[in-house]
């Protein structure tokens, strides 16, 4: 070979050296900031025209992705969209997505890693690609019989299976319509997010699980009362004061009880003193057993986890540092203490459950284009808040509330049921927060829920745990126990 091809053999080898090395460059080594580049549309319409896979409740689908003739391929649609709002969340393709559409996105999307096997597959096979399958706990008709029983009133409910964690129903209310925000018409999708979010009643928030935390009131002498039997000092009989006023120190404020008068004779044994939710009764706990205790007693509860189900649940929290009246006032629910109906129904869960707390779970299965199972929940233990003997004397205490005291409301004949009500204050000139929570059957719990009616709902100012949110528990425990 003479000179002048020898050089133009080079030549051409470098040039195809060189474009080969920058090919591998871009679409290896360079890939991955590519592909995030938000000027990137190919990737972005890649992203959000999948055919992703379905969220499902009891075998029916309550997300699905329809076939459209546009640039996303795609359609979310969501059968009975408000009924399940806050479990499914919303995937739009111009704000992005929420609930389970955000908590496992790569699922549903299909390319989360337990999915690799079937993507290569796909390609192998030439099948287009498909996300999976989200199986949720969720059972339509106790969430139905949650969402009718609390109507039109602003509030939460949450209904969990207390030895296998998974959640029955999770309702806030109001609620909203996720396929307004699922369309493809930018202008409609953004009149209908700007009004949401103007909305002072904010539909959007999930109330039960992590929106603005609530004062528990009375609901927390359940935790009040766990640590006081903890601790050893106290049980089911022991008498203690219980006096119209319970005198503070430190501060010339004293605590009375709601309805002005003493319990009892000016004491009462600690199963009276839940049953008629004495509030000096349990402040006298509180200067008795101090701040620490009450914490610590509530972290064991779950106070202050940062717990996913998948979705994020805002952790409910007791203050640091408490005085002795900060300390009786927390005893009953009050001062800072702030809860999420999620976390209420983890205590009485865990009283039903023997003292075991397990974890809550939203999420059944999860399940191939094939609807073989790939990911499957079981049973999560968080903890032990306490024990079986104390559970039990909890338990017994709970049912004198249903039976004879503020929660009769909660009654179902012919079952045991076990509650506590609550009645919280929040903001002076308010009306107050109406709470109750339970589990029946009380000797074998199928359920406990949670139920709070902010504002005391249509009652108003007249509210009360008992009257307000007692019958709301009521019927979605009447839903499980019917099933």
């Amino acid at each position: 070979m003479n000179a002048p091809l020898r050089r133009l053999a080079v030549v051409a080898f470098v040039l195809f050296a060189t474009l080969f090395a920058s090919t591998t460059w871009t679409q290896f080594v360079d890939a991955g900031r590519l592909n995030a580049d938000g000027r990137n549309t190919r990737t972005l319409l890649e992203e959000l025209g999948r055919d992703r896979g379905p969220i499902v409740v009891a075998g029916e689908a309550v997300a699905t992705s329809t076939e459209v003739d546009d640039v996303y391929n795609y359609q979310r649609e969501y059968a009975q969209g408000p009924l399940y709002a806050h479990s499914t969340g919303f995937y739009s393709v111009f704000f992005g997505a929420s609930g389970i559409e955000q908590a496992l996105s790569d699922v549903l999307a299909g390319t989360a890693d337990q999915l690799f096997y079937r993507r290569v597959a796909d390609i192998i096979t030439g099948k287009k690609p498909q996300g999976a399958t989200v199986e949720l706990t969720l059972d339509p008709a106790v969430q139905q019989a949650a969402a009718d029983a609390l109507g039109g009133q602003r509030g939460a409910v949450v209904a969990m299976n207390p030895q296998t964690g998974e959640i029955l129903a999770l309702v806030s209310s109001p609620s909203y319509d996720p396929n307004a925000l699922a369309t493809h018409d930018r202008e409609e999708a953004t009149a209908t997010r700007d009004a949401l979010l103007a909305d002072p009643a904010r539909p959007l928030e999930n109330r039960a699980i992590a929106s603005r935390l609530y004062p528990p009131g009375s609901v927390f002498k359940l935790v009040t009362a766990a640590a006081a039997i903890e601790s050893g000092r106290f049980d089911e009989n022991s008498v203690i004061p219980g006096p119209a006023e319970l005198d503070l120190p430190q501060t010339t404020v004293n605590l009375p009880n709601s309805g002005g008068g003493q319990c009892g004779s000016g004491e009462v044994s600690l199963t009276d003193a839940l049953r008629i939710s004495c509030n000096t009764a349990f402040g006298f706990l509180g200067l008795e057993l101090g701040g620490d205790a009450l914490r610590e007693q509530a972290q064991a509860f779950g106070f202050g986890e940062d717990l996913r189900i998948p979705l994020g649940v805002t952790p409910s929290t007791v203050p640091e540092e408490l005085n002795p009246p900060q300390s009786a006032q927390s005893a009953i629910g009050q001062y800072d203490v702030r809860v999420s109906p999620l976390q209420i129904a983890m205590v009485s869960s865990a009283i039903a459950n023997g003292g075991v707390l397990v974890q809550p779970n939203l999420v059944r299965a999860i399940r191939d284009a094939d609807l073989q199972v790939i990911d499957e929940s079981s049973p999560v233990e968080l903890g032990r808040p306490v024990s079986g003997e104390t559970a039990a004397q909890l338990a017994r205490m709970m049912i004198t509330v249903v039976q004879d005291g503020t929660g009769t409301a909660a009654q179902i004949d012919g079952v045991t049921v076990a509650g506590k009500s609550g009645t919280a204050q929040h903001a002076e000139g308010r009306a107050p927060h109406a709470w109750f929570t339970s589990f029946a059957p009380a000797e074998d719990p199928q359920v406990a829920v949670a139920v709070v009616v902010e504002e005391g709902g249509e009652a108003g100012s007249e509210a009360s745990g008992g009257r307000t949110a007692a019958p709301i528990a009521r019927a979605v425990m009447e839903a499980v126990l019917n099933r």
